[in-house]
């Protein structure tokens, strides 16, 4: 196995929250999926923010940023049962990621962390 890329990002939470009163931000950043789970959470502030971080760290894990196609709801994230994040890997992207690397076979790592005022992720991906 080989690793690919990692990123890291943080987000400062009140950015977040200023952010995320304009519906239309959150309609062109997030998925429906995600749009729906984040009305489950008692910190949606959070919720947002983490998955914010994790979008712009997968993008620079690839080492492009949000270019060649690649958009923000191109990347989901959603929890397993244990409440462990994950990316939901769509055809658009495994394309893209393919595109990118010319690998058809992919581990993604995600772990998301928040404290009051900040919320990080950290992604790496490798070859499986």
């Amino acid at each position: 196995m080989k690793i690919i890329g990692i990123g890291v990002d943080i987000v400062e939470n009140d950015r977040m929250r200023k952010a995320t009163k304009n519906k239309d931000f959150i309609k062109r950043i997030f998925t429906k999926n995600e749009i729906n789970l984040s009305k489950l959470e008692k910190n949606n502030i959070g919720f947002y923010a983490k998955r914010f971080a994790a979008k712009e760290a997968f993008a620079k894990s690839l080492g492009t940023g949000f270019r060649k196609g690649l958009n923000f709801k191109d990347i989901e994230i959603l929890n397993d049962n244990l409440g462990k994040p994950y990316f939901n890997i769509n055809n658009k992207l495994k394309k893209i990621l393919k595109r990118l690397t010319k690998i058809n076979s992919f581990n993604f790592f995600l772990s998301l962390s928040d404290e009051k005022s900040y919320s990080v992720a950290f992604v790496t991906i490798q070859t499986k």
